[in-house]
């Protein structure tokens, strides 16, 4: 694997948050235990009713964490993933769940691809080879399952509904300054029509043990309508997201072969 230890200041963790008080302290434990390499951990918070504010604040002085407070009107969790994008002072952003679903163990082989320059936008991903999602029942794994299906025409990503991914800060800017909804990698992807090189690590997604889930079904039928327009956009006016001679590479690693299958 590429050796990180000389970017440790290239990387600033993104952690959008919701209610989330009883995550913030076992997460910021599992990342620091990882060894993973950054800069900084920001936590966006979309103002939070209980003491998750509080249970960051108490982390910031002994380690390199910031507190985004998302007090304005737009709310939501691509919102908050581009006010720490723009915030961050690191050049590769990391953006992950508080709920402890994403693997911080992982986090090291997404930013690889990215520091020896192989990828552009590097996604944690539940359904390639060495990927799972364990625990789940049946009928959460058809309609994630179904979302994924929806989206690869769009993305050619196994995976883009995750949120588990790394890119440029610079990148992400350029191409979704506008972004709303939960899907950013979807919508990321989209709008880059065809130019990000894009890989795929394969990831055990795991449910959450504390709090209470923010997916519902208005969440889901926003991303319905975007992909109906995004589907529009391909079929109808020939706007494809990997046209001829698209700088996109498409793999998808088993970097651990002991990593639990689907």
């Amino acid at each position: 694997m590429t050796d990180l230890s000389a970017s440790d200041h290239s990387v600033s963790i993104i952690v959008p948050t919701l209610n989330e008080e009883e995550n913030i302290a076992p997460l910021v434990a599992q990342i620091t235990a990882c060894a993973v390499p950054f800069r900084e951990i920001l936590f966006v918070d979309d103002y939070s009713t209980d003491t998750t504010r509080e249970e960051i604040r108490a982390l910031e002085g002994s380690l390199p964490i910031r507190l985004i407070e998302q007090n304005g009107a737009e709310f939501g969790l691509a919102s908050a993933i581009m006010s720490g994008a723009r915030a961050a002072e690191g050049e590769i952003l990391l953006v992950m769940d508080a709920d402890l679903s994403h693997p911080p163990e992982r986090i090291k082989d997404l930013l690889a691809p990215l520091f020896a320059g192989t990828a552009d936008l590097v996604v944690g991903s539940r359904y390639v080879k060495g990927g799972s999602t364990p625990g789940w029942p049946v009928w959460r794994r058809i309609i994630s399952r179904a979302g994924a299906a929806l989206a690869y025409p769009l993305t050619g990503l196994h995976d883009s509904m995750c949120g588990f991914f790394a890119i440029g800060r610079s990148r992400l800017l350029e191409l979704a300054p506008h972004t709303s909804g939960f899907k950013i990698v979807f919508e990321t992807i989209v709008r880059g029509g065809g130019v990000l090189r894009l890989r795929e690590i394969p990831i055990a997604f795991r449910d959450r043990v504390r709090g209470k889930s923010k997916m519902s079904f208005s969440v889901a039928l926003r991303f319905f309508f975007r992909w109906l327009l995004a589907m529009f956009q391909y079929v109808v006016r020939g706007v494809r997201p990997r046209g001829d001679g698209a700088k996109v590479a498409r793999t998808a690693e088993a970097l651990h072969p002991e990593a639990p299958g689907k």
